[in-house]
């Protein structure tokens, strides 16, 4: 016996009262976004000494100057300076009031100060007094060897610069050509036409000292002192 077609099933379809609702959509969140002043770091400036520090070229500029000051005994101008360094003029003169300010903040006995137009170390004057009794002192102490030598080339050749000086003895002898001024064993004689350095003498205190009357009893030296020496030694004053 064969079996009919069964009673047709309707299909189910979900119930529809109404258009169908669009699916709300979640807003996206917008990025964090940091502070305007936050966004860019400056980059960080290397202190003066790193700015500054020499490297296989030379020593720096700071350290350039320092020495040069050291061993100068006249206000040096600055554009001297930024010629001799090879450096910028404004450079220069900043540097020097940076030094000069560091000097005073830290107390140190000396300062550097600008006069006559330049730049010169001078002793800090609280420290006044500890100069004044070091160097009396110092009046009784004895000589070195190379303060010495420096006296007896005086003594035979004054006149004389101090390139001079240091020509004869055969090293730089403006450090102790300074001592003995400060002894007054020797003072400033003025310039030479030509080349305008600095000409120096012995003193009344030097022949005291000595036990001399005058010049003449010294004893014969001055033949073994070299007399052929190169006219382009000469001393900027």
């Amino acid at each position: 016996m064969t079996e009919g077609p069964g009673p047709d099933v309707p299909e189910e379809h979900p119930p529809q009262d109404g258009p169908a609702a669009p699916r709300a959509e979640t807003p996206a969140e917008p990025p964090e976004q940091e502070p305007a002043g936050l966004l860019e770091e400056p980059p960080e400036q290397a202190p003066v000494e790193a700015r500054d520090a020499g490297g296989d070229a030379g020593p720096g500029l700071r350290a350039s100057i320092e020495a040069i000051l050291l061993v100068v005994d006249e206000p040096v101008a600055e554009i001297t300076l930024a010629q001799l360094l090879e450096r910028p003029r404004g450079e220069v003169a900043a540097t020097l009031r940076e030094l000069a300010a560091e000097y005073t903040e830290q107390g140190r006995g000396f300062d550097l100060r600008e006069v006559a137009g330049g730049w010169r170390f001078y002793t800090r004057d609280v420290c006044a007094p500890v100069v004044e009794r070091f160097v009396t002192d110092g009046q009784q102490a004895r000589l070195t060897q190379a303060a010495l030598e420096t006296l007896a080339v005086v003594a035979y050749r004054q006149p004389v610069s101090r390139a001079r000086v240091s020509a004869v003895r055969g090293v730089n002898s403006d450090g102790v050509m300074r001592t003995l001024t400060l002894r007054g064993l020797i003072e400033n004689a003025g310039q030479e036409p030509e080349t305008g350095a600095h000409l120096y003498r012995t003193t009344g205190y030097f022949l005291e000292r000595l036990g001399l009357r005058d010049l003449g009893e010294l004893p014969e030296l001055a033949p073994f002192l070299p007399d052929d020496l190169p006219e382009d030694i000469v001393e900027e004053s």
